[in-house]
């Protein structure tokens, strides 16, 4: 097919000749194969007359037939190669070596040099410090060159068992996942739970003479699997950590990060960099009052303040109460800052929230726990006013001393009955944070264990489950898959009825009472419009 008078190939040739790119070694001229040529041979080039090396200050010779066509493609070439050669340009430095080395580690002692992964030859904080965690450089790449083998192993293992990944009907282990499993549970069994004298004046040895500059000895305190798996996400937390320090993300010890807040009667330890100010950010420690959440420079500005403020709970419509535990609706729109200030001290221990100041389209639901000072904040959690995928949570948050106390969950069932009243069914939008994850996973599980206790017939309905627990059926589905109660036989999916689970949360449920449990009678709640 002609365009404008070129064939097709005629055009391409064109746009070869047209567009220049720069290569490396030169090729496709003569004169540029007649270089590789006297590159790749062991003895330098010589002169026309054979009499030694070719040099710049050498008087250029010519043959007879030479003409000024073949000297200006012999001057274009050596131009080339002169341009090609990177023998000037500084060498590509790894990720690890563009921090600038005047970066020390705070661990006394220590000289920077090695890092707890084995992987890089320097390293500038105490997470990535082989003498702080009591090893040693050459440990380290050890057990580098260890776990490599290992991986290679595992790969090479499911790699043969890619084809039955995916089938939906071999849902019971297989034979590599029960031997797994059997070897991990002789492991945790070698485990010494007792520690003679030796041991202990051995684990005492080193608190006494370094502090807190030492990691604790954690030799024969669980089983060497375990270990094994701890020192393996130390590692991998440090190289995050040092690659969020070098973009910026995070500072180093001693920069820009809020290293723990005076809350109420409470000072925590931070887990993640929030996006402060800078002025308060540089301070490493952020004096806050439990109750209006503003944030301040000092204990005396607090203090202060802490005489002025009117504020015993949080603003908005206290919607549930029950005994001293309350939970008051505050809209996003109406209490902006509020809800500003509480998303920055929620981002100070959860890693995957990105929300910050656009808290308008979003309703916060706060539990808090009474006494005779106020209403102490618990935890929250956030859901969009108008949710296209039904989502009922968007962030959930219990505040660290409240943690393993069973508030993540009263969170998480309070929000579903939330979506109960809305008649609707719902899910936390994605992706969850780990705690989150595990919080969620619990409340599945307790939730259809409870149903199936109370459950008399002999056909059971998803969907059924579904509307009268307001989970979503994918969750559900996932749920009983990890429970291994999810059978297909004969073309037909059966849900098993474990009594064996049954009764261990049975038992778990009498012996924790019902003191951290909600009360739908208590909620005195209307969905807002438009929901």
């Amino acid at each position: 097919r002609i365009r404008g008078g070129l064939t097709r190939s005629q055009q391409g040739a064109t746009n070869a000749t047209a567009k220049k790119y720069p290569l490396r070694q030169g090729r496709s001229s003569g004169s540029d194969t007649e270089l590789n040529d006297l590159k790749a041979c062991d003895t330098p080039p010589r002169t026309p007359t054979g009499n030694g090396p070719y040099s710049e200050s050498d008087p250029e010779v010519s043959g007879p037939g030479d003409g000024p066509d073949e000297r200006l493609a012999k001057e274009l070439s050596l131009k080339e190669a002169a341009a090609h050669d990177l023998s000037h340009r500084p060498k590509r430095r790894r990720f690890h070596e563009s921090y600038n080395f005047n970066m020390k580690c705070p661990t006394p002692g220590c000289n920077s040099l090695g890092h707890l992964t084995g992987r890089h030859e320097r390293h500038f904080s105490i997470s990535g410090c082989p003498l702080y965690h009591n090893l040693s450089s050459d440990e380290c790449k050890q057990g580098k060159v260890t776990s490599r083998d290992k991986q290679v192993e595992e790969r090479a293992l499911s790699h043969r068992q890619d084809e039955n990944r995916h089938s939906t009907r071999n849902q019971a282990p297989s034979e590599r996942q029960l031997r797994y499993k059997e070897k991990v549970t002789d492991l945790r069994r070698k485990r010494n739970y007792g520690l003679n004298k030796e041991q202990k004046e051995k684990h005492m040895d080193p608190r006494q003479s370094h502090g807190a500059g030492r990691e604790p000895l954690l030799e024969n305190i669980t089983s060497d699997y375990d270990l094994e798996l701890f020192r393996k996400a130390q590692a991998r937390a440090s190289t995050n950590l040092e690659k969020l320090r070098l973009a910026g993300h995070a500072s180093s010890e001693g920069g820009n990060m809020i290293k723990s807040i005076v809350f109420g009667r409470y000072e925590l330890d931070t887990w993640y960099h929030s996006p402060y100010p800078e002025e308060y950010a540089r301070l490493g420690k952020l004096y806050m009052c439990e109750f209006c959440l503003k944030y301040m420079k000092s204990q005396t500005i607090l203090r202060r303040h802490m005489a002025k403020c009117v504020w015993k709970h949080p603003p908005g419509d206290e919607i549930y109460r029950k005994t001293n535990i309350s939970v008051f609706e505050v809209d996003g729109k109406k209490n902006k800052i509020y809800c500003q200030n509480l998303c920055l001290l929620a981002k100070l221990f959860l890693d995957h929230k990105t929300l910050y100041y656009d808290v308008e389209p979003f309703l916060f639901y706060v539990m808090t726990e009474a006494d005779n000072t106020g209403c102490h904040l618990v935890g929250y959690f956030s859901k969009e006013k108008n949710s296209f995928l039904n989502y009922n949570v968007s962030c959930i948050l219990t505040m660290p001393q409240y943690m393993r106390q069973g508030y993540g969950k009263m969170l998480i069932d309070f929000s579903y009955l939330l979506s109960k009243v809305e008649e609707k069914v719902g899910s936390p939008e994605r992706p969850l944070s780990d705690l989150g994850l595990i919080s969620y996973r619990s409340y599945w599980k307790e939730v259809l264990l409870r149903y199936l206790h109370h459950f008399q017939g002999k056909e059971i309905s998803i969907k059924e489950i579904s509307q009268e627990t307001a989970v979503n059926p994918v969750d559900i589905v996932s749920t009983l898959q990890s429970l291994q109660m999810l059978k297909y036989w004969k073309g037909k999916h059966l849900v098993l009825k474990r009594q064996d689970l049954i009764d261990d949360w049975k038992a778990k449920e009498t012996k924790r009472g019902n003191s951290k449990t909600i009360d739908p009678t208590a909620l005195k709640w209307t969905p807002p419009k438009g929901s």
